[in-house]
């Protein structure tokens, strides 16, 4: 009697050893499996890389030198005339992301906005870096629309889904660039190269 328990308390043993064996491997299987990057994860990374640099930059640049263009230089030989404050810079990314991704989405463009130059409206840095916020806010919801199945569909026009979603990023990393120059302009080392720089 008493071996026939042992025997029964040895398969019930096995039995959980086997489920748990079974268990842990598909528990892996399943972290794998989540682990492996998406269309939709990759493009959301892309996003949140451009909008760190950006709004970095938004927030280093002073207040009171948000309405600076390199026209105010008066640099011998350049053509400044006309181009962009640094709050019209931040503007335009932040309007270019709405009317961008907004396609992938389906939300409605923000009360005010017309045109890629940003509600005119907004007047302080507060407001502005607000309104770029929200812009990738918007970002990060277009990236998870993405699948491999959807990417090459054609929402509006003739840009496909992934190309509306790797514009937006890509025209952000153009106004990037020049919002740097701002910065440096102005005697403020970019936030990305301060590490280098201490």
């Amino acid at each position: 009697m008493r071996s026939i328990r042992i025997a029964a308390s040895l398969a019930v043993l096995l039995a959980c050893a086997m489920n748990a064996g079974s268990w842990s491997a598909n528990a892996a299987v399943g972290a794998a499996q989540a682990s492996q990057p998406t269309i939709a994860s990759m493009v959301d990374d892309e996003v949140t890389a451009v909008e760190k640099q950006i709004i970095d930059v938004a927030e280093a640049m002073p207040e009171e030198k948000y309405n600076f263009t390199p026209e105010s230089l008066n640099i011998s030989g350049s053509d400044y005339k006309g181009v962009r404050t640094f709050a019209g810079e931040v503007k335009h990314v932040a309007a270019s992301n709405y009317f961008i991704w907004s396609a992938l989405t389906g939300d409605k463009l923000p009360e005010g906005l017309k045109d890629g130059n940003g509600p005119e409206s907004l007047k302080s840095k507060m407001e502005i870096i607000r309104f770029l916020k929200d812009s990738f806010a918007l970002g990060h919801k277009a990236a998870a629309t993405l699948s491999a199945e959807n990417m090459l569909q054609l929402p509006t026009g003739k840009w496909t889904r992934l190309h509306r979603a790797e514009f937006g990023i890509s025209h952000a990393n153009n106004h990037y660039g020049q919002m740097i120059e701002y910065l440096r302009m102005n005697g403020i080392v970019p936030p990305a190269s301060r590490a280098k720089s201490d």
